[in-house]
């Protein structure tokens, strides 16, 4: 059973998103890497929310190859390459994620290896 940490005795989360989560003793973890907003048909749409669709796609692929789901996320690292990214990124991610949500952390970076690439998930889960 995972635990949500989020103490009343700091800020409340700015998000959908949790300060920190206890993950019990003898869980098992996948810990993916980071995926883009690229399909398997090598296409890369031009919106950030229809990248990050694709990429918490791809990230409940490989979960599903490990036996777990998106539900046990326990944090997420996702990184975007502009100010303007963030609001569509935060979007999906809000509609996947129910509270208590994971723990999370949203980077703004230069860029990443192909320039049309605008979204980055990394994500650790455990069940």
């Amino acid at each position: 059973m995972l635990r949500h940490l989020k103490p009343e005795t700091i800020r409340p989360p700015f998000a959908r998103y949790s300060h920190g989560v206890e993950v019990p003793a003898g869980s098992r973890l996948v810990l993916t890497s980071g995926q883009l907003g690229i399909a398997a048909d090598q296409s890369v749409p031009d919106d950030a929310g229809a990248q990050a669709e694709l990429c918490f796609s791809n990230i409940a692929a490989i979960l599903a190859e490990g036996g777990m789901t998106l539900d046990n996320i326990v944090r997420i690292n996702a990184y975007v390459t502009d100010r303007a990214h963030m609001r569509p990124y935060m979007d999906v991610r809000d509609r996947l994620f129910a509270d208590p949500a994971p723990a999370s952390t949203l980077m703004i970076v230069s860029g990443f290896t192909r320039e049309e690439f605008k979204v980055e998930i990394e994500v650790l889960a455990a069940g």
